[in-house]
């Protein structure tokens, strides 16, 4: 049973990484300069998932975080201060419909982690009930 309550805590915290992850994105879609200065658009971050807990135990664990490797969006935008020589401004590879999909991807994944917690908890008490 608790390990029923280790895979489903690992899929809680996996999600949970990849909301921020996601919220991160969105919140940098329209950045055109790097966190260190440098110029250059926010790379989109996609959380990766691994098989496990990272210590070999069952569950899912964010193996990393990755930069999408996407060009930036162009748009011309001659006034913008990072504007080429042709006026066009290098956007991050951020789709703010692609980002709320999988915003809800997440939080429906969190919440059948949840269910799934819920359920194991009833049955653990259920279990103890029938043995007292």
């Amino acid at each position: 049973m608790f390990g029923t309550f280790d895979i489903s805590t690992s899929a809680l915290v996996a999600q949970r990484i990849r909301m921020d992850a996601i919220s991160g994105n969105v919140s940098n879609a329209w950045t055109t300069e790097r966190a260190d200065g440098r110029p250059g658009p926010y790379q989109r971050r996609v959380a990766l998932f691994s098989v496990g807990d990272g210590d070999g135990g069952p569950g899912v664990h964010v193996s990393r975080i990755v930069e999408d490797p996407a060009p930036p969006r162009r748009a011309y935008d001659p006034g913008h201060p990072r504007a080429d020589g042709n006026g066009y401004v290098a956007y991050p590879n951020v789709d703010l419909n692609v980002e709320m999909i999988n915003m809800i991807e997440a939080v429906r994944a969190y919440e059948a982690s949840v269910t799934a917690l819920e359920v194991t908890k009833s049955m653990t008490s259920s279990t103890l009930r029938l043995l007292a």
